[in-house]
């Protein structure tokens, strides 16, 4: 049997889900309900001087009939004075021993704010403090948040001090909203951070409302960027994790679009040793985790896992450079002719939007397919097929157009190889 538990800076964690700081993890409440539905750990809603948030906060794009397919906040750090918050991280702490509580922290840039905070959070018993270097509105205009994550030299001083006061792991979470977050993730490592955390959420405008012209979210007429999040930016956290990944040598905390065991074991093959997860919770509720940590543990024992360390990165090195692909791998689409509706979408897509493919079906190909429907079958033009998928990305059948490997009996060659050889 699958063993989700998770080792991370030297603390066990019950499995590898942990919901990420926000609002599930705005009060003791929260958490301890969480831990009771099985997360392994949390991250407390960002604690610094209580602020003033706005009444409307959030806002979402729908996608296909799914709801909050991308999601955006404007909402700040903790409106709760700090002494109730760190109270009630004492309280879970008591009552739930074996689960991992993380204080997110975000305090003014000085030195000896730092050091109060962090011993006060030690104090109340938090296993481990994650600094908030990513916040992309609100607090960064005040100087804090992403306003430090997006110059390594603030990040580093700024981890440098929270680790002259810590003695428990500090791990600094990383803004995506930077030209090379691999820059900021090694200023971390070099100012003593055991750990990185990434992506915090993405600069963003939700939407306008055309007949007023008031943005999304709306408050009063008016709003501002905010922090985009949500399934729409896993494919963006998955490549910042994986090229943190290619960088630092201390663990990573997978961030950004997971809200199912899929999304989590991406993250982990990718590099990430746990995984954080707000947006879903807020979707769905806490128990989302029992199908995460169920659906993880069957993939493990299906391939024969037994630990998270046994796949843990197993992706990275399969991300590489464009540079150096292999420029004489081929694919060539192929169309099952049973399982074709002819619809026609494979060669309206190719035809208008790639490589001019695919011929047109005629009524000279029709044919019965398994559902006993009357179609025109489109045709692949084998020599003149690039590979590039869009016609079996658009087909609205599963498995109707697959991509077929031509073996023309030639050595691997990247691009890289051919300017090295001079070719």
């Amino acid at each position: 049997m699958a063993d989700l538990r998770t080792k991370f800076c030297g603390l066990e964690s019950p499995n590898p889900f942990w919901l990420a700081s926000g609002p599930p993890t705005n009060t003791g409440g929260q958490v301890m309900r969480a831990f009771d539905a099985g997360w392994g750990g949390a991250v407390w809603k960002t604690i610094g001087e209580p602020i003033q948030n706005t009444s409307s906060r959030y806002g979402a794009i729908d996608f296909n009939g799914v709801r909050m397919m991308g999601f955006n906040n404007i909402e700040l750090i903790s409106d709760r004075p700090i002494d109730v918050n760190l109270s009630e991280i004492a309280e879970v702490k008591k009552r739930y021993p074996k689960h991992l509580v993380i204080a997110s922290l975000m305090v003014e840039s000085k030195q000896d704010v730092w050091h109060d905070i962090v011993k006060r959070a030690e104090g109340a018993g938090a296993d481990a403090l994650e600094l908030n270097f990513g916040c992309p509105h609100g607090m960064s205009e005040r100087g804090m948040g992403a306003a430090v994550g997006q110059v390594p030299e603030y990040t580093e001083m700024i981890t440098t001090w929270a680790k002259e006061a810590a003695k428990t792991p500090v791990i600094s979470k990383l803004t995506p909203n930077v030209t090379d977050i691999t820059r900021i993730a090694q200023a971390a490592e070099r100012g003593g951070a055991d750990a990185v955390s990434l992506i915090n959420t993405i600069n963003s405008v939700m939407g306008v409302d055309l007949e007023n012209f008031a943005p999304r979210p709306n408050v009063g007429g008016k709003s501002s960027h905010g922090g985009y999040c949500g399934p729409a930016v896993k494919p963006i956290a998955l490549h910042l994790v994986s090229s943190v990944a290619k960088k630092v040598k201390i663990p990573i905390v997978g961030i950004g679009g997971i809200g199912n065991w899929i999304d989590a074991a991406e993250h982990i093959a990718l590099g990430a040793t746990t995984v954080q997860v707000c947006t879903a919770a807020m979707h769905y509720g806490f128990r989302i985790v029992e199908d995460m940590a169920d659906g993880l543990a069957a993939y493990m024992d299906d391939h024969g896992y037994r630990t998270i360390e046994d796949f843990r990165g197993r992706a990275v090195p399969n991300v590489m450079d464009w540079g150096d692909l292999d420029l004489n791998y081929k694919i060539i689409a192929d169309i099952d002719k049973d399982l074709c509706i002819g619809c026609q979408l494979c060669y309206a897509a190719c035809e208008d939007g790639a490589h001019q493919c695919i011929e047109r079906a005629t009524p000279a190909n029709s044919k019965l397919n398994v559902h006993g429907m009357e179609v025109h079958v489109p045709r692949i033009i084998d020599d003149e097929c690039v590979g590039c998928n869009l016609c079996a990305l658009v087909c609205p059948v599963d498995d109707c157009i697959t991509m077929r490997e031509i073996d023309e009996g030639l050595a691997p060659m990247s691009w890289n190889q051919k300017v090295h050889a001079g070719m």
